[in-house]
């Protein structure tokens, strides 16, 4: 089971256990342990990787604790503090998780409601908890973009200085994310008044103000239109170059063995891909559904691990990558790519796929 995977699982358990979890016992029992051990690969019973109720000797309080530290080298590199489950996640009441941070070895501090994981560290100022997480996974709403920044805190990848240096990026990033789209829902009057000081030469008045405020909003809205057509226009106008493949049968199940499995070798890269694949095709089918069987020719991704319903097929066996994906005419069309990362290009052609094969088939008169 790959890491995203990993993530989905525990996103199921979210929904199943939402009824039920009326304490923070209950939370970090059905839902942190397991994020601890399924995601992050922790032995949960292992003291030397994780200490539940941490005390650290110059801690500030008499018998304040952390809920869990994670271990490495005999050194404390995680502090974990946990909310009940539906709690609102707020650093106001996480004070022991500050206190800790400033009397221990550790660079990475988690808060967490059991669905909820606010990842801090000390950009601000050294050995100081940041007031603002860097990183926000929600299970509830997984951001595929994120997924592999939660990777690099798995005990088999953690390394502190590499976690710490993204995490300026990331917190900054998000940050500004969150503010633009404040901003295009509901525009301050100061953002306002930089446009309008562009386009207008006279006195902003009230009326004008409020004119142009509902300009603004209008503008926004249309920018954001316009630049998704365009990407559209621009993937539309690319099909003039990628190259249309003869007519290919589908091969059977008996035709892909005989291709010979000793000579295939799956690569990192086609792993990459495929995991790519899923995370764009989940909007529309379970990744249960999603399969993988590699051929000497290509990287081929299924639904229901049938032939007859091929998804896509990854060609990264030669310098130029090409994402394929069969028509209805039963054509294989290639679509040139640079790296795995452009395969999120194609979004809009994978989904489509995916909805053809969720169309009820016509019956047989």
């Amino acid at each position: 089971m790959d890491f995203i995977e990993r993530l989905q699982t525990l996103a199921k358990k979210v929904e199943q256990f939402a009824g039920t979890l009326a304490t923070e016992e209950a939370t970090k029992t059905a839902l942190v342990m397991p994020f601890l051990h399924s995601v992050l690969g922790y032995d949960v019973f292992n003291p030397q990787e994780v200490i539940p109720e941490f005390t650290a000797d110059t801690a500030t309080k008499k018998g304040e604790k952390v809920d869990y530290a994670l271990m490495k080298d005999g050194e404390v590199q995680i502090l974990i503090e946990c909310k009940k489950f539906g709690d609102e996640l707020s650093t106001k009441h996480a004070g022991q998780l500050f206190r800790y941070f400033s009397v221990t070895n550790a660079r990475i501090a988690i808060l967490t409601n059991g669905v909820k994981y606010q990842f801090f560290t000390d950009l601000d100022a050294p050995n100081k908890m940041d007031e603002k997480p860097f990183l926000t996974l929600d299970l509830e709403n997984l951001d595929e973009h994120l997924v592999p920044e939660v990777k690099k805190l798995t005990k088999t990848s953690f390394d502190v200085d590499s976690v710490v240096d993204a995490a300026g990026e990331l917190k900054y990033t998000s940050q500004i994310k969150k503010v633009l789209g404040d901003q295009f829902n509901h525009p301050e009057e100061d953002f306002v008044k930089f446009f309008t000081s562009k386009v207008y030469e006279g006195v902003q008045t009230p009326k004008v103000k409020a004119q142009f405020m509902d300009l603004t909003q209008k503008a926004l809205k249309q920018f954001l239109n316009d630049s998704i057509n365009a990407r559209l226009q621009s993937a539309m106008g690319s099909e003039s170059k990628v190259s249309q493949v003869e007519s290919v049968s589908l091969l059977n199940d008996e035709e892909v063995e005989k291709e010979g499995d000793s000579k295939i070798v799956t690569t990192e890269e086609e792993i990459e891909g495929f995991n790519v694949v899923k995370a764009i095709l989940r909007q529309k089918l379970d990744v249960s559904r999603i399969h993988s069987r590699d051929t000497q020719s290509y990287f081929g991704v299924l639904l229901d691990d049938n032939n007859r319903k091929p998804l896509c097929r990854l060609h990264f066996n030669a310098k130029q990558k090409y994402l394929g994906v069969i028509g209805e005419d039963k054509k294989e069309t290639r679509y040139p790519i640079d790296c795995v990362d452009d395969l999120f290009n194609h979004t809009d052609l994978l989904l489509s796929v995916a909805e053809r094969y969720m169309q009820p088939e016509p019956s047989v008169s």
